[in-house]
Parts: structure tokens; C-alpha cells; sequence
């Protein structure tokens, strides 16, 4: 099916068809039918595999056909996210989709000056895209009422309610209209989150779940390498400087450790840029602009990069440390291979973070590949870095390696079978 058969204004058929999307994706065919009935919707599905249009297209439909209530400039439509970026990312989807429509968005976060976004308020807007904390704030001084809400959203909706903000929705939902429709999206979810979730959606509320076995979107080829902490920076160097036309996405835990491994790439003469929570919100977004352009291929960040970005044409991903929550793992290397585009990521684990590996392995009910490296060639590693010798041999091949052995393995217990 492709989206110029769906009963859907012939706007955002042809907003689609400019953004070239032809054909629905699996969350998307499985989702917008049931949005459309006006039916609350749970649903799980990979990063990179669309989520976003799930929602935003069915929602401008539903709006730009409904009339607006005479004289109202209330909003209708209110898409609750975990960060500022997202808020804008998803702006951007909603206002592209339904340009031309008569259903306008306005995006709210924190960090930047009220005042321009309560005069935007004030003048009326369809569809409200707002991080928690600002939304309760222009809630709170009366700015903002949801009392004719009439579409709930949440994006990264385990992310919001493990951030703390579950007591807050809780009270928001007592503002909200009881006749409303609910929609929660996210790419995991574990059962704490889905009981909270589900509590706050009807009782006959639409389930879908598109993840097969793996988590990882099947176009990304994973591995993980065994190196030490204080190694780490010399193994970094070397993917670079063996993909030098490569857009390379890397992940540290914490915001000094960015810093710490920028300054380590500089030193060995490689340019980078750094996003974390110290940040002020205008240049974290000059950054993210930078690295989604192209006008800087390493960019080094802690998670709050991991969720939701969609950042286009990101060859690597680079667990530089593992996350210490598993499901993170799942959105750092769902940064690359979005949509139908393949990607690489590899992960450096030292000795003291195994037991995170097996955590995160556990949360994948998989083990990772083992990029296996010889003595020779982690010694030669180090070399390169230190005095520019070359190692024996790339990264791709060590991946290729990693992937036959385990391919060999399939086929052993396929036979046993």
C-alpha cells in the first residue's frame, strides 16, 4: 500500500511525496489506521524505523479535517518530549508534512526566554510540541490550558516517565479533557514504565509492537572490541583515521569525559566537537546543526544525544564507554542505519565494564559480536598512534571476521537441529 491510497488530505500526500516517502514502514502500516479511528495507541518499534510520521501523519489529518470550536485558539493537539532537540526535530517533521494544511505547530522547551513562546501561545496554535518541564511552568502562571486537549502524545515515552515526571502527568492528566485520544511511542519499554503507561491510556487501547527478536534495526552491523579504559583513545584515533570521509557519532558517559577524549583527538591531530548538558542550549544546537551538515564528522556527546535524533548519514557509531543503562545502548547505535541506509557500530569494552556488557547483552537476548583483535595488531594500534605506524588490518575486516564466526555458529546449530 502507499500512502497516496490512504484517505488522507491530498496536502499531506503531496508533502509526503516531496519528502519522498512512498511507501508506509512497518509501525507506520500498523499504526495510522487506528490513530485515524481515534483509538489510544501503545506502540513499540525500533529507532530509525519512522515513528515519527506514525503519529504526525494520521494527527495533522485528524486535525485539519475537525473544526475548530468558533472563537477558540486553544490547543488541540499537545506531543509531550524528553528533550529540547527532539522538540525541534519534531517540528520540523510536523511542520513539513502539514505545510499547507490548516494546522499549525508551535514548539516550547526551556533554556531559552518565555516570553516569545507564551506571545506564540497566545495567537493560537493546532499542535503544541513542549518538553515537561517548560509545559508545567506556562501551565503553573496560566499560560497555557489543556482543558480542551483533545490528542495526547508521548514521544520516548519510557524515557519521560523514568525521567521523574511520572507524579506531573499524573496531575496533568487531571487537566486534561477525559474524552480525549492517548498515543505513546517509544523504542522500548520495560515493564515498570509499560504498567505506568498503560494505567494512563483506555482499557481497550491498540497495542503494537514492531521489534523482531533483535532490538537492533537488522541494517546495523554491531560489534564489540575488548580494550582498556586507557587505551580506549588510541583505538578511537584509529577508526577515525582509517575513515576520514566517515561522519562518526561517539559516545562517553559523562560530560568531562567528552571533553577529555576531544582534547585527546585534538592532540593527535583530529577536529571534533562536544555535546552534553553544560552546554547552553543555542550552541548544542549549532553543534548538532554542524555534525547533521556535514561541516564536522566527529562529534563526541553523553546521552542526551542518544534518543530520538535523527541525524542524517551517520556512517559509525562509537560506544567509546558503554552505557550503564542497557536500552541505551539500543538508541546510541540507532543513530546510524536510519531507515533503509546500512551502519556500523562498535563498542570498546574494557575489563571493569563487562558486567555491563552482559547487561546489555541480557537486554538484547543476544550476545554482540567479538571484533577479535591479536596481540600483534592492538600492540601496532598503539604504535600507530604514537609514532604513526600502521596497524595490519582495518576495522571492516575485523567486523567481516566477527560476522562469519558467527555465522558459522548459526549454521552448526541449525545442522544440530
Amino acid at each position: 500500500m502507499k500512502f497516496e491510497d490512504y484517505s488522507i488530505a491530498i496536502d499531506i500526500k503531496r508533502n509526503l511525496e516531496k519528502l519522498g516517502f512512498r511507501r508506509p514502514t512497518d509501525i507506520q502500516f500498523k499504526s495510522i489506521p487506528p490513530i485515524m479511528r481515534g483509538e489510544d495507541v501503545l506502540a513499540i518499534a525500533q529507532t530509525g524505523t519512522g515513528k515519527t510520521a506514525a503519529f504526525a501523519i494520521p494527527v495533522i489529518n485528524i486535525l485539519n479535517e475537525r473544526r475548530r470550536l468558533r472563537g477558540s485558539s486553544s490547543v488541540r493537539c499537545l506531543v509531550m518530549v524528553p528533550t529540547h532537540e527532539l522538540a525541534l526535530q519534531l517540528g520540523e517533521v510536523f511542520n513539513s508534512i502539514g505545510n499547507r494544511t490548516r494546522v499549525k505547530t508551535l514548539c516550547i522547551f526551556g533554556g531559552v526566554q518565555q516570553e516569545p513562546q507564551i506571545e506564540a501561545l497566545r495567537k493560537g496554535t493546532d499542535i503544541l510540541i513542549a518538553t515537561p518541564g517548560r509545559m508545567f511552568d506556562l501551565v503553573s502562571q496560566g499560560h497555557l490550558r489543556l482543558d480542551r486537549i483533545e490528542i495526547l502524545i508521548l514521544d520516548e515515552a519510557d524515557h519521560m516517565l523514568d525521567l521523574g515526571f511520572i507524579g506531573d502527568i499524573r496531575d496533568m492528566m487531571k487537566h486534561l479533557p477525559k474524552k480525549r485520544q492517548t498515543l505513546f511511542f517509544s523504542a522500548t519499554i520495560n515493564d515498570k514504565i509499560k504498567k505506568v503507561a498503560y494505567s494512563l491510556v483506555h482499557n481497550n487501547a491498540i497495542r503494537i509492537q514492531v521489534s523482531p527478536n533483535d532490538p537492533v534495526a537488522k541494517n546495523i552491523q554491531h560489534a564489540v572490541a575488548y580494550i582498556e579504559m586507557d587505551e580506549k583513545r588510541f583505538f578511537l584515533e584509529r577508526v577515525i583515521k582509517e575513515h576520514p570521509d566517515s561522519k562518526i557519532l561517539v559516545f562517553v558517559r559523562t560530560k568531562v569525559r567528552a571533553e577529555r577524549v576531544a582534547s585527546a583527538m585534538e592532540r593527535a591531530g583530529i577536529k571534533s566537537l562536544t555535546m552534553h548538558s553544560d552546554k547552553e542550549h543555542a550552541e548544542r544546537l549549532h553543534v548538532l546543526d554542524k555534525f547533521k551538515k556535514g561541516k564536522t564528522k566527529i562529534l563526541i556527546a553523553t546521552d542526551i544525544n542518544a534518543r530520538g535524533i535523527d541525524i542524517p548519514h551517520v556512517d559509525y557509531v562509537v560506544n567509546y564507554d558503554l552505557p550503564e543503562e542497557a536500552e541505551n545502548y539500543v538508541h546510541r547505535v540507532g543513530r546510524t542505519g536510519r531507515g533503509e541506509q546500512k551502519g556500523q557500530a562498535i563498542s570498546f569494552c574494557s575489563t571493569e565494564e563487562k558486567p555491563i556488557l552482559a547487561q546489555i547483552e541480557t537486554f538484547l537476548e543476544k550476545p554482540i559480536h567479538v571484533l577479535r583483535i591479536e596481540k600483534e595488531d592492538y600492540k601496532a594500534t598503539i604504535e600507530f598512534a604514537n609514532d604513526n605506524v600502521a596497524a595490519n588490518t582495518d576495522w571492516k575486516s575485523l567486523i567481516r571476521q566477527a560476522e562469519k564466526e558467527d555465522e558459522e555458529i548459526k549454521k552448526k546449530k541449525r545442522k544440530k537441529k
